[in-house]
């Protein structure tokens, strides 16, 4: 059968799946509708953490920033897992024992209703630029695969998205992610064990492309690119280390991955499921380096100075779908890739690498199929969990919480549905019309989480001092710089300062967060004694005065 025909009997399988468990799944109550009933178990809790969490940064974009970017490609895989250990380590079971639906209810509670205001617009703020991503990966998938333009590709996702999260909300959202990352990660695994056992006889990715490393260098070096393991060529030191550190503190503050832990059962569950989230996610991550290796030299050993007429398959069919672009400068009929921008005759989107992997390899048209499957579950489930963290930032942050607190669940769950479809219709029109390639996107993403939520909700857990003042102050300050930063450099052309990336400027920002939170803090009034005790009493598993089933 064709490529065409085995994506559609995978995709339909797969989205079959997705609508029974929404429908099996749906809720009438706002408990079930933002943190699932509080009373998913930490297995599965820990896979729909790892779907949510894998994005379609993860599963298209991860392997190809890999494949282009070489030893520099690694902040990805240092900053986005190394910030996972932090949230789990040092967040995640003392936020599940606050037990609030929301970060900004959270930091509602925690600090003042003016910092839910500021914090829930954070929310939506990080959430629309995060799931802007998800909706350019799920419109190049479509846009490939089922022969559909991204505009398309990308309306179709709107409305299954909207069909599994309107429907069972965080509930039906939790049991679809699970299903979601079985099916990305054995979409992911199935070829990379097939490439490593083709290319190296070695069937275990991790451990066979350390072999193909000087190879690749060597392939490079000679068509003009710097050497594949060559540190520091696309990225300063100063900027890999604060994109390593913005991504890091960003994942720790993602407000979409931080109420996932509200769903577990109790304080020892969100424990278990940090664990079982992060041997998931480890999976796919120590697996991407080696994909990674494997699309580049094979990349590199089927065009380079291949005659155009002569092209493997697969480049006319991303040429199709604009994702390949090749230009012959040089007249000789023949494709020149080099590491010169002036003589260099093909731009490959590095978002396709994944993707187009198995065709590259070789591997039969199921494979591929599976593949396009996976990329859209990895885009589906991280874009729903970013809407509920809309709806919930409008219709309980600020509809129940500011403006009708007499409001009914009924009305809640009416406001909170209208706002998750206008959220995702918005976030379509950013997917069509992206800032940048998918992680790029998503990387801008964890960098304002950085810049807003991660000082405020860490000081806010071990710090009894801190103040509503000094949390608005630093969260204020630390989301415009970088949000500022970001767009006069994307959109306005702004020159860099020092070199520092876009994606890399949030480190700064959470920097100034704290740098103004702390004395603010220290020169206004301290929080309520109450409020002191609670924070106090937060910090332990089990104590006297909150004694529980929250804290089993």
């Amino acid at each position: 059968m064709t490529i065409l025909a085995w994506t559609w009997i995978f995709v339909v399988l797969t989205f079959g799946i997705y609508f029974t468990i929404a429908w099996r799944s749906r809720v009438s109550n706002t408990e079930e509708f933002y943190v699932a009933g509080k009373g998913i178990p930490a297995v599965a809790n820990g896979a729909a953490v790892a779907a949510d969490w894998m994005s379609a940064a993860s599963f298209i974009s991860l392997a190809g920033i890999v494949a282009f970017s070489g030893y520099d490609g690694s902040v990805f895989l240092m900053g986005w897992t190394g910030g996972y250990v932090l949230l789990a380590l040092l967040l995640a079971p003392y936020l599940r024992k606050f037990g609030k639906y929301t970060v900004p209810d959270f930091i509602g509670d925690r600090y003042s209703e003016g910092a839910r205001l500021v914090a829930a617009v954070a929310a939506i703020f990080v959430s629309f630029t995060y799931v802007a991503g998800q909706m350019r990966g799920v419109g190049i998938v479509f846009s490939r695969y089922l022969e559909l333009n991204i505009t398309a590709g990308v309306a179709v996702g709107i409305g299954v998205v909207l069909f599994y999260a309107v429907l069972g909300g965080m509930k039906g959202i939790t049991w679809v992610q699970v299903a979601q990352f079985t099916v990305l990660i054995i979409a992911y695994l199935v070829p990379a064990f097939a490439i490593s056992s083709a290319v190296s006889g070695n069937p275990i990715p991790q451990i066979s492309f350390g072999g193909l490393l000087g190879e690749l260098d060597a392939l490079q070096t000679e068509l003009g690119f710097a050497a594949y393991t060559q540190p520091f060529v696309s990225r300063t030191m100063l900027d890999m280390t604060l994109t390593t550190a913005a991504l890091m503190l960003g994942t720790a503050g993602l407000p979409h991955v931080i109420v996932r832990f509200y769903t577990a059962r109790n304080v020892r569950a969100a424990r278990y499921t940090a664990f079982w989230a992060l041997l998931f996610i480890a999976i796919l991550y120590l697996t991407a380096p080696a994909i990674g290796v494997f699309s580049k030299t094979n990349l590199i050993n089927d065009v380079s100075n291949t005659p155009i007429e002569a092209l493997p398959e697969w480049v006319g069919d991303w040429q199709d779908a604009e994702l390949i672009t090749i230009d012959d400068l040089n007249g000789d009929g023949a494709v020149q890739y080099t590491g010169d921008e002036a003589t260099n005759e093909i731009v490959v989107d590095r978002d396709i690498m994944v993707l187009a992997n198995p065709q590259i390899a070789g591997l039969p048209n199921w494979v591929v199929g599976l593949v396009a499957a996976g990329g859209l579950a990895a885009a589906l489930s991280t874009a729903a969990g970013l809407l509920i963290v809309i709806s919930s930032s409008v219709a309980h942050d600020f509809y129940y919480k500011r403006l009708r607190p007499e409001a009914t669940e009924k009305q809640q769950l009416l406001v909170g549905r209208i706002a998750m479809a206008v959220a995702v219709i918005v976030a379509g029109y950013f997917g069509i019309n992206p800032p940048g390639f998918v992680a790029q996107v998503v990387a801008f993403a964890f960098g304002l989480a950085a810049a807003s939520f991660f000082p405020a909700i860490v000081l806010g857990i071990f710090w009894k001092r801190m103040n509503s003042t000094g949390a608005v102050s630093g969260m204020v300050v630390g989301l415009s710089f970088t949000a500022f930063y970001i767009i006069m450099v994307v959109f306005n052309d702004m020159e860099r300062w020092f070199n520092i990336s876009p994606e890399g400027m949030g480190a700064v920002g959470a920097l100034l967060n704290l740098l103004v939170a702390v004395p603010v803090a220290l020169a206004t009034q301290p929080p309520p004694t109450r409020m002191q005790e609670m924070i106090e009493d937060i910090r332990y598993p089990v104590t006297p005065s909150r004694s529980g089933a929250d804290n089993a």
